[in-house]
């Protein structure tokens, strides 16, 4: 049976990619200390999500370890020799990041390192694939000419329709501290990919979401925002107008992206990963579209001051990966998004065949 290990296996993509593995005959060894509820209080902590992996997983062992503690994370993979590594533990926030900012690169930047160092040690020819962000761009992005339409921001030249590509500047421009912990990690897993021929890549997420995440105000922006319509909770938009534009993936689209990536991998190997333009939507068109769903209207608030680095229009490029493994594709709707969030109630627990 092969192995896999997994990091951040309680949160939305790790979590996913336990039970996408599992269900495939993979052992999977998952690492998380549920330090998502310590960065975000109640709302962000995934413990539901690792008993229902318990329960509805047949090859899955969790490993209550912090990616930062170096000898821990060296003897799991020297015990285990895994034959593929998925790296989704994080700090997944721009606004937290500047409160706690050792926190925020030791787990980004030096937990990467951590394990890229033992997958050299004990498992160089495995495929290493790193969840990165679209935020090591910086906001290089709002750059770019942008038109407002009624309800969303979009790109003023029609060739930027498909949205940031792979060759957008990731230096100077303003990435926030959680941005710059990520372009850390970004470089590190190429470099271990260039200069030790390792097989790695850099997934570079936009919006990645799914019924399964523990969202909250400061991270997780569809889930959360669902929640707050569904149970009354208040709601804060940061500038743009409310027309900020986001592209959304469902995390069961990542798990076949990594897949495609880990069944003929290269070194080095970076790739935007989105929901395109097909599944790009605004603030003001999420909360239109949730409240029609629910039927019940959103309490927000408008504060004027947008999150320092954050992007005015998001959506990812998809054309290198598609080139490149031209049978990965998007199966997952913007619709389908809607309807798997609003039905989606947490704490619950979903059996294999649901």
């Amino acid at each position: 049976m092969k192995k896999a290990i997994v990091t951040g296996s309680s949160g939305l993509i790790g979590s996913e990619a336990v039970s996408f593995l599992d269900e495939r005959g993979w052992a999977v060894h998952g690492v998380d200390n549920n330090m998502r509820r310590d960065f975000f209080g109640e709302p962000g902590d995934t413990a539901w999500n690792l008993e229902r992996l318990r329960s509805s997983t047949s090859h899955f062992v969790h490993h209550d370890l912090d990616i930062r503690d170096r000898a821990a994370i060296l003897s799991l993979f020297e015990t285990e020799r895994p034959e593929l590594v998925v790296h989704a533990a994080a700090q997944p926030s721009h606004d937290l990041a500047a409160s706690r900012p050792f926190d925020d690169f030791d787990v980004n930047a030096v937990g990467t390192l951590n394990l890229l160092e033992a997958a050299r040690r004990a498992a160089p020819e495995s495929p290493f694939v790193f969840l990165s962000t679209n935020k090591v761009y910086g906001d290089a992005p709002n750059e770019l000419e942008l038109v407002e339409l009624e309800t969303r921001w979009d790109y003023a030249d029609p060739a930027q329709r498909e949205g940031v590509d792979e060759t957008m500047r990731i230096d100077m421009t303003m990435h926030s501290l959680f941005g710059a912990s990520k372009v850390a990690a970004d470089v590190l897993v190429q470099e271990y990919g260039r200069y030790f021929g390792m097989p790695t890549v850099c997934l570079r997420g936009g919006c990645l979401t799914g019924p399964n995440h523990s969202g909250a105000e400061l991270h997780g922006f569809l889930a959360y925002l669902a929640r707050a319509v569904r149970d009354g909770i208040p709601y804060r938009i940061y500038g743009y107008k409310g027309k900020q534009v986001r592209d959304n993936i469902h995390s069961h689209d990542v798990c076949t992206a990594i897949m495609a990536f880990a069944e003929r991998p290269t070194a080095g190997a970076v790739y935007n990963l989105g929901g395109g333009r097909a599944n790009s939507v605004s603030m003001l068109e999420a909360i239109e579209r949730f409240e029609g769903l629910l039927g019940r209207k959103l309490e927000w608030e408008y504060v004027e001051e947008a999150r320092r680095g954050d992007h005015i229009c998001y959506i990812s490029d998809l054309g290198r990966l598609r080139s490149d493994y031209p049978d990965w594709e998007i199966t997952i709707s913007l619709d389908d998004l809607f309807d798997e969030l609003v039905t989606a109630g947490q704490p619950r627990l979903r059996s294999k065949t649901a």
